[in-house]
């Protein structure tokens, strides 16, 4: 029986038999707690601008602010999660205890719209009272109580199941690039099932029950999750790496500017030329950005001489490069991260403004975003079983195309969504004129599925922008702080959603001031969310251009595996051989080639 090679134990602290855990063993139960927590996310978020709008009686840019800042916070929490799940508790026993936290935020959602008391009286025409100030707060109280439960869930299960696969090993390794569609994929499905099923029943039948049925789906889900128990590998926490990201860049700062005035040659600090020093995997010297922090592990004969001034690690510098790297890669992000916000908020309202019977059923306008996850769950597939090995064999890259390629193309075609959603609109805005429509509930004759095509974009663009992000910081993390590092994904839909929030606050302030009108106001039929989407399309082409000159100078992740001679992210060793610090005859790359043939055969 053979152990695992990247020091995986169980949940006793014990050294764990490779072959009776992990791998999609054990993340069937994950993802199959996934989809029902995707379920109940989506419950509630698609059709939230709706209730609010219709229940609470909110005003447009009022329950569109509501939204944004609900889910930022929702994105935003999972930093925190993170940070206790590096440093103290481990990702299971964070998990453990958000997930309770997140049910109990359901529970008081259902109350919220099931309790007579909690919820304002809405006569059957379905007129409503407005809120009282009791209801709002119990309201939110929930929606937020469920948002910090999110904190904790959100940036541990989806690297957990990471986890489950030994990147020690040549074929779980190798598995395991394509976790991260198909938990995607898992995620999609819930939400399918929330936006096709659980939107209807909210109203066509009762909010109350349209929340009920995704709070026990969330119940189950957790009983799911643990009768995977014996099956999981836990990653030990690493305090001295997780509990002090900053004091590690804060050393490193003090560290090259003590040296600045020194000049880069001569030998630099690191723990001799094994592969690992006390179990965490040494990080190879990277050229190009961020040079100045190489004078951080620059070594002299004083530094010998005195331990208080002894030089940090090229691993130490290296991880540091890394975290700066991806803060600006982050930053890139932000504005492809505004464009899912307008799913549940903008292009809802704009879709209840259309027709939207099918024969005798009328759709509700938030079951459209079903559409982004049908083209996703098919893209996925295609992505990952065709695309993706046709690709390899013209790259040689395992992964078909490198992670920024990815998440640039899927940058492309989130521009090309909001340039669709801006067509549809001004079509809609002819047909408006031309039918002399003014009403604030008078339905455009144009069907919702105008709007089809915008969903569709959005969904494939998604398989390679939202799963390349995740995977994108997930592997260029620095060892120990993969939770934090996938927190660069979740924050980025946060402060996306909060962008978004602001620019709407903005555009509304100041179009009223200049026009007389807002472009976002309550009556649709007499706005011009077209000239919001025209900006929102000028943004997304400036930031595109701005990813490709920040991708274009990005310097990978590159480890030093004694085992197999690799070299970390197949795009490292692409820049190596660049670089000529590795040709095609070194040794690390012949072993390697042979490792994968193999494989193969």
């Amino acid at each position: 029986m053979e152990f695992t090679k990247d020091g995986s134990v169980d949940l006793r602290g014990q050294p764990i038999i490779a072959s009776r855990t992990g791998r999609w063993k054990a993340c069937s139960f994950l993802l199959g707690y996934e989809a029902f927590e995707r379920m109940a996310f989506y419950g509630v978020a698609s059709n939230l601008v709706v209730y609010l709008t219709t229940q609470m009686r909110q005003e447009t840019v009022s329950s569109v602010r509501s939204v944004n800042n609900w889910t930022g916070a929702v994105w935003m929490t999972p930093i925190a999660g993170a940070y206790v799940a590096d440093a103290f508790l481990g990702r299971f026993w964070t998990f453990t205890g958000a997930s309770l936290i997140y049910l109990v935020g359901m529970v008081m959602i259902s109350l919220a719209v099931s309790l007579k008391p909690l919820h304002p009286h809405c006569t059957a025409d379905g007129d409503c009272a407005p809120a009282t100030r009791r209801q709002v707060a119990f309201f939110y109280a929930a929606l937020y109580t469920m948002a910090v439960g999110a904190g904790g869930t959100k940036p541990n299960v989806s690297t957990f199941g990471a986890d489950q696969f030994d990147d020690l090993d040549v074929r779980e390794r190798e598995i395991k690039a394509s976790f991260f569609n198909w938990w995607t994929f898992s995620t999609f499905t819930g939400g399918l099932v929330a936006m096709l099923v659980l939107v209807y029943v909210q109203e066509e039948v009762g909010w109350g029950v349209g929340y009920a049925i995704p709070t026990v789906g969330l119940a189950l889900s957790l009983v799911l999750f643990y009768v995977g128990m014996p099956f999981y590998r836990h990653k030990p926490v690493r305090r001295s790496t997780a509990a002090g990201p900053a004091r590690l860049i804060g050393r490193v700062l003090r560290a090259a500017y003590a040296n600045r005035g020194c000049q880069l040659t001569g030998e630099l600090n690191e723990h001799g030329t094994a592969a690992a020093v006390d179990g965490k995997r040494l990080l190879l010297h990277t050229r190009g950005n961020f040079r100045f922090l190489d004078k951080a592990a620059m070594v002299s004969d004083t530094d010998s001489e005195t331990a208080s001034h002894a030089p940090c690690t090229v691993t130490e510098v290296e991880e540091v490069k890394l975290i700066a790297g991806m803060i600006v890669v982050w930053l890139v992000t932000l504005v492809p991260c505004m464009i899912p916000a307008q799913v549940n908020t903008l292009f809802v309202k704009q879709g209840t403004t259309l027709d939207r019977s099918l024969g005798a059923v009328r759709i509700p306008a938030a079951s459209l975003g079903s559409f982004i996850t049908i083209s996703m769950l098919i893209s996925i597939p295609i992505y990952d079983r065709v695309l993706v090995p046709l690709l390899r064999r013209r790259t040689g890259d395992p992964r078909g195309i490198t992670l920024l390629q990815r998440l640039g193309v899927g940058c492309l075609l989130q521009a090309l969504v909001v340039a669709c959603a801006c067509l549809v609109e001004v079509r809609r805005m002819r047909v408006i004129r031309e039918r002399s429509i003014h009403g604030p509930h008078d339905t455009v004759p144009m069907s919702v599925f105008w709007m089809l095509p915008q969903y569709v974009l959005l969904g494939i663009g998604d398989v390679f922008n939202t799963i390349g992000v995740l995977e994108f910081f997930y592997d260029q993390s620095p060892e120990g702080m993969q939770s934090l590092g996938t927190t660069f994904y979740t924050s980025g839909l946060g402060v996306g959603n909060f962008l978004n929030s602001l620019l709407v606050t903005l555009v509304d302030r100041t179009t009223r001031a200049s026009v007389g009108k807002s472009w976002i106001g309550d009556n649709l039929n007499d706005s011009h969310l077209d000239y919001y989407y025209v900006f929102l399309l000028v943004l997304s082409v400036a930031n595109m251009a701005l990813f490709v000159w920040v991708a274009m100078r990005y310097k990978y992740k590159k480890e030093f595996l004694e085992d197999n001679g690799t070299m970390g992210t197949p795009e490292a060793e692409t820049e190596m051989v660049a670089d000529g610090k590795v040709t095609a005859d070194s040794p690390l790359v012949v072993e390697r080639d042979k490792v994968e043939a193999m494989h193969v055969a």
